[in-house]
C-alpha cells in the first residue's frame, strides 16, 4: 500500500504531461483560426507587394 501511495504522490512526470497538454491546446487554437490568419496575411502581403509595384512603376516612368 505504501508503494501505491508513493507512486500517486510522485510528480516527476507531471511537467511533460503539462507540456503535452499545452501544445495540444495551442495546436487546437492554431487550427481553429488558421483560415482567418491566412486571409489576413494574404491581404497584408498583397498590399505590400502592390505598393512596391506602384513605387517601381513610378521609378520606371520617371515620376
Amino acid at each position: 500500500m505504501k508503494s501505491l501511495v508513493a507512486y500517486l504522490k510522485d510528480e516527476s512526470g507531471q511537467t511533460s504531461t503539462e507540456y503535452i497538454l499545452l501544445v495540444a491546446v495551442v495546436a487546437m487554437i492554431v487550427f481553429k483560426f488558421k483560415d482567418t490568419a491566412g486571409k489576413r496575411l494574404t491581404s497584408i502581403t498583397d498590399s505590400v507587394f502592390n505598393k512596391a509595384d506602384t513605387m517601381v512603376e513610378g521609378i520606371d516612368t520617371g515620376n
